[in-house]
């Protein structure tokens, strides 16, 4: 009786955290906890059972390798699906995109979906691991790591939450059993206040004795360690710094229900200094680590007779989707990229499987006229190529062949690209080298066929490709095709990448200072990998803009740039364009794409609308709490616009 009465209490203290944030789904506490689920006490007993516990803290981490669970991959601009496939993937967060969220149940409800259980989940871990009468037979070492670890957890779940909400709660500890209403009933706190708060609980964890690599790598991988703790505060203190929550004039008249101010109107430009510090530290804890840029090499794969051109564009592939790239600060092993694969896979034979291969997840026209030409300045302002028609039809010559299938008719805008592009996006024509390539050679192996009744044409069945550009970037090239389908090798999900990291770099630099060589030396860094000159050499020698990289606003727009290129498809390019306040002017541009259901060429180049976005500013920036939370909970502040 004892023990279920403990249960009973544990869930209680559960839905009287829940009513905090308005969240009205405990019924009945007595019926909610079943017989079999272990109490508070029994959980912190023995090292077993509060390892058990810890993972539990974990299992909150988003599930960022699906397609419909990764926020950023689907609501804003850079990813786009079939119309005719709402009912069969219906993702709520492509509905955002398309302009579906709502008041009354929101899309992709963080607020009641889960992360303020993961933050009461990681401060119940805290106080019953910190407590030394806890787990006696937890090492001193071993308690500092997991609090460290926990803590960190607790900074990130509420960073998610302050990223999609603005000002948020901050939930220091769990509510008490006797808490009184006004206890209860918490309100926003500041956005200045929630900053400080997540970043002291990631400067806490990082003092713990949380690792710089996975001692064992068999069974801890996945595990946090201190370059993902500075690696994150950076991103955090980036996102602080960014226009939508430094100096945003739009939400001065937000205030909580004490009277507080949620959003400083007033700009400081040392947030950009402490974010380019912490990026700074946060370099030099991946360099201590061994994190660095992929070193694909050629000739441990000498059964392949394989192009300078074509490995270079492995390499940028697999800085990405290799398993355990050495580029990867933090990949989370417990999501696997498989299904992610299946539904960006174009049907390369006529004999391979309808289904296996989805080849639905589709990259807009823009995202394709984003990548830079081959010499690494944008299409609009390389003064030696002409991309003004870019559905004008050219036939690819020898010269092109590891890029495009010789003697095949394409667009142009899909000739003399950056290596990135080639490496990021399959088309119709381009080549698709992979792993059981039917020759060993580049020279004669599979390529894109997109047109209607070709092989990867919109005629299978609804699993359609609705723009003509493949994601490419995230099908790891060992994977085979067959009569029964298609296989591929999974990867855990890169959540933070080197590249990343640089680019927060360089990027909070520049606010800081202005142009300068360092801020050159980490953007030409990653170009370099990317097979590209540095910023300076390629813009003086090819741009119509020449003095663009010299000035702090022209550094700016190269920066964004280069940052949405190098991080396409990986769910960051929705975040940065609302933090830099530059959503309004991207997701109000048409969704477009080229004519898939033609078959010949001349037709099938036609550029067609698909859908017209629509984002209202400042409303669209933040997510809304749904109108019951606030009637249960009237303290809280709605978002501005909802």
């Amino acid at each position: 009786m004892k023990n279920k009465n403990m249960k009973k209490t544990a869930t209680y203290l559960a839905c009287l955290l829940f009513s905090a944030f308005g969240v009205s789904a405990c019924k009945d506490y007595i019926d909610v906890v079943p017989d079999n689920v272990a109490t508070i006490d029994n959980a912190f007993s023995l090292r077993n059972e509060a390892e058990k516990f810890l993972f539990t803290c974990y299992a909150w981490l988003p599930n960022n390798s699906d397609a419909q669970s990764n926020i950023g991959f689907l609501a804003g601009d850079e990813v786009w699906l079939p119309v005719a496939q709402r009912e069969i993937y219906p993702a709520n967060n492509w509905r955002i995109a398309r302009g579906g969220q709502n008041v009354n149940q929101p899309l992709v409800d963080s607020w009641r979906g889960g992360l303020w259980t993961a933050i009461r989940d990681c401060n119940i871990f805290l106080e019953n691991v910190s407590d030394l009468s806890k787990v006696p037979d937890l090492s001193v070492d071993d308690r500092s790591r997991w609090i460290g670890e926990v803590l960190f957890l607790k900074a990130y779940y509420h960073y998610l939450l302050f990223r999609q909400y603005g000002p948020i709660p901050v939930v220091e500890n769990n509510i008490s059993l006797d808490a009184n209403q006004s206890a209860v009933r918490v309100e926003q706190r500041p956005v200045d206040e929630v900053v400080n708060y997540i970043v002291t609980l990631l400067d806490s964890a990082a003092q713990k004795a949380v690792p710089l690599i996975i001692p064992n790598k068999a069974a801890e991988l996945g595990r946090v360690t201190k370059p993902i703790i500075q690696a994150v505060k950076a991103e955090v203190l980036l996102t602080a710094a960014s226009p939508l929550f430094n100096g945003n004039t739009d939400y001065q008249s937000m205030r909580n229900s004490k009277g507080e101010q949620l959003f400083n109107p007033s700009y400081d430009a040392s947030k950009w200094a402490k974010a380019a510090e912490a990026a700074k530290v946060a370099i030099e804890s991946a360099d201590a680590a061994g994190i660095r840029f992929f070193p694909f090499n050629k000739a441990e794969y000498g059964q392949f007779k394989m192009s300078d051109a074509t490995a270079k564009v492995l390499g940028i592939n697999l800085a990405f989707n290799e398993r355990w790239s050495a580029e990867h600060i933090w990949a989370n092993p417990n999501y696997q990229a498989w299904n992610i694969q299946r539904d960006a896979m174009p049907l390369l034979t006529p004999e391979a499987v309808v289904g296996t291969a989805r080849q639905h997840l589709s990259a807009p026209l823009k995202i394709a006229e984003m990548f830079y030409t081959k010499n690494g300045v944008p299409i609009n302002e390389d003064k030696t190529l002409d991309f003004n028609d870019k559905s004008t039809l050219r036939v690819a010559t020898s010269a092109d062949r590891y890029y495009i299938k010789e003697g095949y008719t394409t667009a142009r805008l899909n000739f003399d690209r950056e290596p990135r592009f080639y490496a990021d996006l399959g088309f119709d024509g381009g080549i698709w080298f992979k792993f059981d390539t039917k020759s060993l050679s580049d020279e004669d192996t599979y390529y894109v066929q997109a047109k209607l009744n070709q092989p990867a044409g919109a005629n299978n069945h609804g699993w359609i490709n609705e723009t003509g550009y493949f994601l490419k970037k995230l099908v790891n090239w060992e994977q085979a095709f067959s009569s029964n389908g298609v296989s591929y090798k999974s990867y855990p999900w890169p959540n933070m990448r080197l590249s990343d990291i640089y680019l927060m770099y360089a990027e909070a630099l520049n606010e800081a200072n202005g142009p300068s060589n360092e801020v050159y030396t980490y953007l030409d860094r990653i170009r370099e990998r990317a097979g590209i000159s540095g910023v300076l050499s390629s813009w003086s020698q090819f741009s119509s803009n020449p003095d663009k990289p010299t000035t702090k606003e022209g550094l700016r727009e190269i920066i964004q740039r280069e940052r949405m290129i190098e991080l396409a498809f990986e769910g960051k390019r929705y975040w940065d364009l609302r933090r830099w306040k530059l959503a309004v002017k991207y997701f109000n541009q048409n969704i477009t794409g080229w004519s898939v259901n033609q078959e010949v060429s001349a037709d099938y180049y036609q550029i067609r609308t698909l859908f017209q976005q629509t984002f209202v500013a400042p409303r669209d920036y933040f997510w809304p709490i749904a109108q019951g939370e606030l009637t249960v909970n009237p303290s809280l502040t709605q978002s501005l616009g909802w």
